[in-house]
C-alpha cells in the first residue's frame, strides 16, 4: 500500500480518542496518512550526554538522582521545587503547574533529565525540562515520549496537544502501518542512489536511530517529493508542446517580429519600448503563431510596462480574429486597465469593454449581447468575466493580471469560456517569482522577464522611521505637498477596535485632515467604500483635486498617479514584503524624485526587522522576491497556500535547489523517452499518480 492510501481514520489507532482526534483535526490531520505525513520541524538529540556542570554549552542531557523536595509561594502560586544531582553538579527543577512530579520523582529516584538550564539565585536551575524515571521499561513512549538516549522528533503542535502525546501516537502508527508501505520511486532510481525503502525512510524521519539515518531518510523523502512534482509538471508541459515539428518551431521563431497593428500602436507611443518589453512581445508573438496554445508567465517589477505588453498581445489576438479577456483581482485595477486600453487601443479601431459584478442590469445585458456577437474585441474585468451568463464569440487570449491573487479553479473557469479551442494564456505578476519557485510551481510555463524600467524613472528613496518620530515624516510630506505633489498614507486596518492599538485608516484620515494637513484636500479609500465612490475618489486624485489619499492596502495595485511622490506606510512591520514593494511602486511613476517612508513600532519582531531591512537595502523586485520566498515559503509567496495549488512536506525549493535540479532532470529525461509511463520500470510512477497522487492540481 502507498502511504497516501492509508485513509483509515485516526480513531482506529489505540489511544486516539475523540479529544485527541479533535486536536489533530486542527492541524488538518484526520487519517493515518495525514499523521505519518506530519513531519517533524526539528529533532532533539538526547543521545549525547551533557552533564549539569556544562549547562551553558547547550541542553543538559544526563542521569540524576532526586535529593529533596521543597515548595515556594502561597495559595494557587505554590510551586514545587525538586533538587537533583548528577556526577558533576547539583541543580533544582522549578515545577510550575506540575505538582504531580512530587509523587513521580520521590527522594532517591534515579531519572533521565533533559532541558535548558541557567544560573540564578546561587543555583543551576530550570523550568523547561523533561524528566523520566530510569526504571521505565517502555522506552519513554508510555510516559510522554522522553526517550532517553534517542533522537526525538519535535512536531508542529496546536493548543492542548503535547509532544509526548503526539510522539506516542506516531510511534503506534509506525508500528502498525510502516512495515507494509510500498516504494513509490522506480527501482532503478532506488538502486542508483542507494535510497532507503519507503517503509524504512518514513520510520527514520520520525524516530531515527542515528544522525546518519535521519539525513539519509530526509534526503530520500525530499527527492521523492520533488521528483513527483516535476513528473506532474513535465507531463503537463509535454502534453502542451507535443507534436510540434522542427519546421513549426522555425516558423514560430520567424513570427517574433511585431505585427502591423502592433507597430501602429508603438508609433503612437510618446516613448520607445524597453529591450525587455520588445523581447517579451517577440516571445508572445512566436507562441501565438505556434500550433499549440500559449502558456506564458510575464513577470517584471512594478512599473516595468507589463500592461503595455499585454495590450500588444491583445492586438496579435485581434489580428487572428479573436477576442481578449483581461482579468484583474480588483475593480479598481480592472477599471484602470479598461481606461488605459481605451486610450491606447480605441484609436486603432479596437472595441473595448469593462465588465464587473456591479454593472447595472441594462448595461450588462447590452454588453453580454455585444460580447457573444463579436462586437467587442477586448474586455477588462474582474471575476465577472467567467460568470455563468458570460459568453464569447471567439475568445483567443486570456490575460490574468496579478495572477497570484487567483486560484487554479478561477483561471480554469475563464479558460473554459472559449467555445472552439483552448485559448492562449498570459499570466502577469508584479511580484516577480524567484527562479527556484518558477521551476516548481510554474515549471510547465514559458517565462518572460522584463528586467529593465522605462527611461527617466528615478529610483524611489526609502526611509525607515520610528513611530515616535512620525512628526519628521509629516514635515517632509508637508513640503512635498506645498511643492504641488501628492501623497499616500496607508494603514493596516480600516477602522479601530484592534487589541494591539494599531492605527486605522478611518480615524487617521480624520486626524490628518483636521490636525496635520488641514490645508490640503484629503480622501479616504478602503474596501468598504462603494465602487462608484471609489471611482470618483480615484478620478479626483488623478486630476490632483485630492492631494492626500488615506487608505488601506486596497491601493496596492491599480493606482497610477505620476504626481504622487510620497508613500507613507504606517505599521510597516505588519505588511509582507510583497505588499510593501507594491505599495512603494505606487510612487516614482513620474519624473519627480519620490519617497517611501516605512513607519514602524518599537516592538519589532525579528521577521519585521528583516522585512524592513530588505526594503531599505533593495529596490529590485526580483531580489525582494527571493528574500520573500526565504521568509514565507513557496506556498504563500505564490498565492498557493489558500488554493490547494502546491503541498510540500519536507522539501524547500530554495534550500533543496540541488535536489530540485536533479529531480527535474530525472523526471524530464524519463518523460521524454516514456511520456505515457508505459515501460515496466516506470509503471510504478503511473500507479502512484493514479492511486495516491502526492499533490493536488499543480499549476494551470
Amino acid at each position: 500500500m502507498f502511504l497516501r492510501e492509508l485513509k483509515e481514520p485516526l480513531l482506529r489507532l489505540k489511544g486516539a480518542g475523540p479529544a485527541l482526534a479533535a486536536k489533530l483535526a486542527r492541524l488538518g490531520i484526520s487519517t493515518v496518512a495525514g499523521l505519518l505525513c506530519h513531519y517533524p520541524r526539528d529533532w532533539e538529540d538526547r543521545s549525547r550526554h551533557l552533564p549539569l556542570k556544562d549547562w551553558s554549552k547547550g541542553r543538559v542531557c544526563t542521569e540524576v538522582q532526586v535529593l529533596a523536595h521543597d515548595w515556594f509561594g502561597f495559595g494557587r502560586m505554590r510551586t514545587l521545587k525538586i533538587y537533583v544531582e548528577d556526577e558533576s553538579a547539583r541543580a533544582c527543577l522549578l515545577c510550575f503547574n506540575r505538582p504531580f512530579l512530587e509523587k513521580q520523582l520521590q527522594t532517591g529516584t534515579r531519572c533521565r533529565l533533559y532541558g535548558h538550564f541557567h544560573y540564578k539565585y546561587g543555583d543551576i536551575q530550570s523550568s523547561a525540562f523533561e524528566v523520566e524515571p530510569i526504571n521505565d521499561s517502555t522506552g519513554g513512549f508510555a510516559e510522554g515520549g522522553f526517550g532517553g538516549g534517542r533522537i526525538l522528533p519535535v512536531y508542529p503542535l496546536t493548543l492542548g496537544l503535547s509532544q509526548g502525546a503526539l510522539r506516542k501516537l506516531m510511534h503506534r502508527a509506525l508500528q502498525h502501518y510502516a512495515p507494509a508501505l510500498e516504494d513509490e520511486l522506480p527501482e532503478s532510481i532506488i538502486r542508483r542512489d542507494a535510497l532507503p525503502r519507503k517503509s524504512h525512510a518514513i520510520r527514520a524521519i520520525h524516530f531515527p536511530a542515528s544522525h546518519e539515518e535521519l539525513e539519509t531518510a530526509r534526503k530520500a523523502l525530499i527527492y521523492e517529493e520533488l521528483f513527483y512534482l516535476e513528473v506532474m509538471i513535465g507531463k503537463r508541459s509535454m502534453q502542451r508542446k507535443s507534436g510540434i515539428t522542427h519546421e513549426q518551431r522555425l516558423e514560430g521563431n520567424e513570427q517574433r517580429a511585431i505585427s502591423s497593428l502592433q507597430r501602429r500602436l508603438v508609433e503612437r507611443l510618446p516613448f520607445e519600448l524597453t529591450p525587455g518589453q520588445e523581447s517579451a512581445v517577440g516571445e508572445i508573438n512566436r507562441d501565438v503563431a505556434g500550433p499549440f496554445p500559449m502558456a506564458r508567465l510575464l513577470q517584471g517589477d512594478v512599473g516595468s510596462g507589463k500592461t503595455l505588453v499585454s495590450f500588444m498581445a491583445a492586438l496579435k489576438a485581434l489580428e487572428g480574429g479573436g477576442q481578449t479577456a483581461l482579468m484583474a483581482p480588483t475593480e479598481l485595477l480592472a477599471r484602470q486597465h479598461a481606461e488605459n486600453a481605451a486610450r491606447l487601443l480605441e484609436p486603432l479601431g479596437v472595441r473595448i469593454a469593462f465588465l464587473t459584478g456591479n454593472l447595472k442590469a441594462s448595461g450588462r445585458a447590452h454588453l453580454l449581447k455585444a460580447l457573444v456577437a463579436g462586437e467587442i474585441d477586448m474586455v477588462a474585468g474582474t471575476h465577472a468575466l467567467f460568470s455563468r451568463d458570460v459568453e464569447y464569440r471567439n475568445l483567443r487570449l486570456v490575460v490574468v493580471d496579478e495572477q497570484h491573487r487567483f486560484g487554479v479553479l478561477q483561471r480554469q473557469a475563464i479558460m473554459a469560456k472559449s467555445v472552439t479551442s483552448s485559448p492562449d494564456l498570459l499570466m502577469m505578476s508584479s511580484t516577480p517569482i524567484p527562479r527556484s519557485l518558477a521551476l516548481t510551481v510554474f515549471g510547465d510555463l514559458d517565462v518572460s522577464e522584463i528586467q529593465d524600467m522605462p527611461p527617466g524613472r528615478k529610483p524611489v528613496k526609502t526611509h525607515l522611521a520610528r513611530e515616535t518620530n512620525e512628526q519628521k515624516v509629516y514635515d517632509f510630506v508637508q513640503r512635498e505637498l506645498a511643492a504641488g505633489h501628492q501623497a499616500y498614507f496607508v494603514y493596516p486596518l480600516i477602522d479601530g477596535g484592534d487589541e494591539n492599538d494599531l492605527k486605522d485608516a478611518v480615524s487617521m484620515a480624520e486626524r490628518l485632515a483636521k490636525e496635520v494637513f488641514p490645508e490640503f484636500p484629503l480622501a479616504l479609500l478602503h474596501s468598504k467604500v462603494d465602487e462608484e465612490e471609489k471611482r470618483r475618489i480615484m478620478d479626483d486624485f488623478r486630476k490632483g483635486d485630492i492631494k492626500i489619499l488615506a487608505a488601506t492596502s486596497v491601493v496596492e495595485v491599480g493606482v497610477d498617479v505620476p504626481n504622487a511622490t510620497c508613500m507613507v506606510v504606517e505599521h510597516a512591520e505588519r505588511f509582507g514584503l510583497s505588499a510593501l514593494h507594491q505599495l512603494r511602486g505606487r510612487v516614482g511613476r513620474g519624473q519627480a524624485q519620490s519617497y517611501c517612508f516605512l513607519v514602524y513600532a518599537d516592538n519589532l519582531t525579528d521577521i519585521g526587522k528583516t522585512r524592513l531591512k530588505v526594503m531599505l537595502e533593495n529596490s529590485n523586485g526580483f531580489i525582494i522576491a527571493e528574500e520573500d520566498l526565504k521568509l514565507r515559503g513557496p506556498g504563500q509567496i505564490a498565492g498557493l497556500a489558500q488554493s490547494g495549488y502546491l503541498t510540500l512536506g519536507l522539501s524547500d525549493p530554495i534550500r533543496d535547489a540541488a535536489e530540485l535540479a536533479r529531480a527535474r532532470a530525472d523526471a524530464f529525461a524519463m518523460l521524454e523517452t516514456d511520456p505515457d509511463l508505459a515501460l515496466a520500470e516506470n509503471r510504478r510512477i503511473a500507479e502512484v499518480l493514479q492511486r495516491a497522487p502526492p499533490f493536488g492540481e499543480v499549476g494551470n
